[in-house]
C-alpha cells in the first residue's frame, strides 16, 4: 500500500524532487494544501474593510453588490487578476488584518523559494515584500491575533525544517523565532481561541509520519512540547471547533491512509478518539460551516485512490454522516467557505491531471452542484476569501507539474 500510494503521489502531483534520502520513502513534491491560515482554508475570516468595488475588479458585468450581503449568489464566474511575480505552488496564502494577501515561499520547479510577495484587491497587483530567511515550500502559516504572521516548518533543498519566523505587516520584515522542536512538513498549524499556536503531525521526511505536537506562545517566541497524536500521521487536516477543540481527521499513518479522527482539548493537552470517518480520507480538505458541523472532501480514500466521497462531522455526536459526492474526484483542491455558507471547492488533480473544474456545496440539500470553471486548471493552489466585495483569490499551484504565476478572482452572481 505504502509503495502504491507513493506512485500515485508522483502521478498526480510530481513535478520535482527532496533530498535523496527523502526520495527513498516520501512521496514527490508538487503540491500541498494551501494552507492559508490553517493550510487548508478552513475558517475563513471576514475581518470586513472598505473594498473596491466591481468594476475595479473586471466585475462589471455583474450585479452591483459591494455590501457583503452575497447570500443569494449562487453561482461563480473567474477573471484573471494581476500574476503572481514568482511562479509558484506548496505557498502559503494569508489574509492580513489590513486586507492585503500574503503570499509566502513555496516551490519553483526544482528551487525552494523565500520570496513573498502582498496582492492588493483594491490594485488587482502584487507587491514584492521582505523575503524569508529561510527557503521553504510544504510548511504551514497562521494569522496571530496580534496581527503578524507566523511561518513553521516545511522542506528546503537541505532537508526538513525546523526554524520558524515571523512577518511583520508594518515593516514589510521577517525575524527568526524560536524553532520547533520537532522538523517537519505536511504539518497542520491551528489557532486555538488561547492565542497559541497547535502544530500537529506532520512527515520526518523519511516517510515517516510525526505523531507529536507542540504549542507555539507568541508572547515568548518558544514552542512547547504538547500531548502526542494517538495516531501518527501527514496529510492531514485540522479543524478548530465552534467548542475550542481542534479536530484533526485522516491523513496518511506510514501505511496506508487513515479513517481515525481524533479532538485536541487545549485545556488538558490532550488528544481524545472520537469517531472514524465512514470513508479514508488524505490530502482532503475539511471546512467547519456555519452549524458548527465540519464537511470533508475528496483526497485519497483507502485504496490510494482518488475519492469524490464527502462526510459532515457533528460535534455534539461526535460522529460522521455521508452526506453528496463531488462531482469529480480530486485531491490538492481548496474548500473556502462562503458567506451564504456554501462551500466553494476548487482545482486540484484528479491524478492524472489538474482540474479547472469548480463547485458549489449546500449544506441545506448536502448536494454538489458545478459552477463556472477556472480560467486555468490548479492543484497545489492557495484560494483566499476576499470580504468586501466577497470573492475569492486563487493564486498560484501546479497545472500538470508546471508551476504557476496566474491568479483569478471568483465571484458569485445570480
Amino acid at each position: 500500500m505504502k509503495m502504491k500510494f507513493i506512485v500515485l503521489m508522483v502521478l498526480a502531483l510530481g513535478c520535482f524532487t527532496l533530498s535523496p534520502a527523502a526520495l527513498a520513502a516520501d512521496p514527490a513534491w508538487g503540491g500541498s494544501y494551501p494552507n492559508q491560515n490553517t493550510a487548508e482554508g478552513d475558517d475563513a475570516l471576514f475581518s470586513l474593510m472598505t473594498g473596491a468595488d466591481n468594476t475595479a475588479m473586471g466585475f462589471d458585468a455583474l450585479d452591483s453588490n459591494t455590501t457583503g450581503s452575497d447570500n443569494a449568489l449562487a453561482s461563480w464566474i473567474w477573471r484573471v487578476t494581476g500574476n503572481l511575480n514568482n511562479k509558484r505552488g506548496d505557498h502559503t496564502a494569508t489574509l492580513l488584518q489590513n486586507g492585503m494577501v500574503l503570499v509566502a515561499a513555496g516551490a519553483e520547479g526544482a528551487t525552494r523559494l523565500a520570496s513573498a510577495e502582498l496582492y492588493d484587491p483594491a490594485s488587482g497587483a502584487w507587491t514584492v515584500t521582505g523575503s524569508l530567511h529561510d527557503a521553504r515550500g510544504q510548511h504551514t502559516a497562521t494569522l496571530l491575533q496580534n496581527g503578524g504572521v507566523l511561518v513553521a516548518g516545511g522542506v528546503s533543498l537541505v532537508g526538513v525544517l525546523a526554524s520558524a519566523e515571523l512577518y511583520d505587516p508594518a515593516s514589510g520584515t521577517w525575524t527568526a523565532t524560536g524553532s520547533l522542536t520537532t522538523a517537519r512538513y505536511f504539518h497542520t498549524a491551528t489557532l486555538p481561541r488561547n492565542g497559541m499556536v497547535l502544530v500537529a503531525g506532520g512527515s520526518d521526511g523519511n516517510g515517516i509520519p510525526i505523531a507529536s505536537a507542540e504549542l507555539y506562545n507568541p508572547a515568548s517566541g518558544t514552542w512547547t512540547a504538547t500531548g502526542s497524536l494517538n495516531t501518527a500521521r501527514y496529510f492531514h487536516t485540522a479543524t478548530l471547533l465552534r467548542n475550542g477543540m481542534v479536530l484533526v481527521a485522516g491523513g496518511f499513518d506510514g501505511s496506508t491512509i487513515s479513517a481515525s479522527v481524533e479532538l485536541y482539548d487545549p485545556a488538558s493537552g490532550t488528544w481524545t478518539a472520537t469517531g472514524s470517518l465512514n470513508t479514508a480520507h488524505g490530502r482532503h480538505t475539511a471546512t467547519l460551516l456555519q452549524n458548527g458541523m465540519v464537511l470533508v472532501a475528496g483526497g485519497f480514500d483507502g485504496t490510494g485512490n482518488v475519492s469524490p466521497s464527502a462526510e459532515l462531522y457533528d460535534p455534539a455526536s461526535g460522529t460522521w454522516t455521508a452526506t453528496g459526492s463531488l462531482n469529480t474526484a480530486r485531491l490538492a483542491h481548496t474548500a473556502t467557505l462562503l458567506q451564504n455558507g456554501m462551500v466553494l471547492v476548487a482545482g486540484g488533480s484528479d491524478s492524472n491531471t489538474s482540474l479547472a473544474s469548480a463547485e458549489l456545496y449546500d449544506p441545506a440539500s448536502g448536494t454538489w452542484t458545478a459552477t463556472g470553471s477556472l480560467n486555468t486548471a490548479h492543484a497545489a493552489h492557495t484560494a483566499t476569501l476576499l470580504p468586501n466585495p466577497i470573492m475569492v483569490l486563487i493564486a498560484g499551484g501546479f497545472a500538470d507539474g508546471r508551476p504557476l504565476s496566474r491568479a483569478e478572482l471568483g465571484r458569485g452572481r445570480r
